[in-house]
């Protein structure tokens, strides 16, 4: 990611960006010095830097007629704005309604970082077991979701390149190079599709099998037999491999 689309996800514009950038490679700088140094009109280098004051990005230092900025140290900025959005994400979601169905049949996910986040989510939330088949890329981006699962005493299941491994998972280790993904968390939320760099389809249904009446996807081994415990152990490792990573 570009280091100015990047802190505009942290609702700095661009030019409020660039001029941030600068201020942490100077240590502090007039209004005029900045507008210089960037080639942003003057009138809009004060309208940022004004603006990242007021976004907590940026302090004002008074020396007698001249007005100089600093930077708030880019951790602290960050981490501000990280708890900002934890205290509305609270007050959000005691507001907002709570969705009381499930939906019926699979939903798609497309885009690359649409699915990682799904993902993300589905490992996070997982209470008793988690079955994962994928490549060492996308196994490293999960990679803190699967030890924190692990930390809460989870069993979790990878099947993923032979060079892969997660100290108290159980690893099956394959040739494993293409996109696809598979994933069933609790024997009952399921994911399966592929991820590429910049695109992707994934399949999701937060019920399936016995929960919810639905099949699982072609290919995939039973819900039920993966919750009984049946091909965990590396004598029935074979069967386990072909079920999740042949489609």
């Amino acid at each position: 990611m570009n280091l100015i689309e990047g802190l505009t996800n942290f609702n700095l514009t661009k030019q409020e960006a660039t001029l941030y950038v600068l201020l942490l490679k100077s240590g502090q700088m007039t209004g005029y010095e900045a507008a210089k140094q960037t080639g942003i009109s003057r009138s809009n280098t004060y309208t940022a830097l004004a603006g990242l004051v007021d976004k907590g990005a940026a302090y004002v230092l008074e020396e007698g007629k001249v007005t100089r900025y600093t930077p708030v140290p880019a951790a602290e900025f960050c981490s501000n704005k990280i708890s900002c959005l934890e205290e509305i994400k609270k007050d959000i979601l005691q507001q907002l309604p709570v969705l009381n169905n499930d939906p019926e049949g699979y939903i798609t996910i497309k885009g690359a970082q649409e699915i990682i986040n799904k993902m993300r989510n589905t490992v996070r939330q997982a209470q008793a077991r988690i079955y994962l088949s994928a490549n060492s890329r996308m196994l490293e981006l999960l990679l803190p979701e699967l030890q924190a699962a692990l930390q809460r005493g989870l069993k979790v299941v990878v099947i993923g390149d032979k060079s892969f491994s997660l100290p108290g998972a159980i690893c099956y280790g394959t040739n494993k190079q293409s996109e696809q993904i598979r994933l069933i968390a609790d024997s009952h939320t399921v994911l399966t599709g592929d991820l590429h760099d910049h695109t992707g389809n994934l399949l999701y249904h937060p019920r399936t099998g016995g929960a919810g009446g639905h099949s699982v996807p072609r290919g995939w081994p039973c819900a039920g037999s993966m919750a009984a415990g049946r091909c965990h152990r590396q004598t029935r490792g074979a069967s386990f491999v072909e079920s999740l990573c042949t489609l």
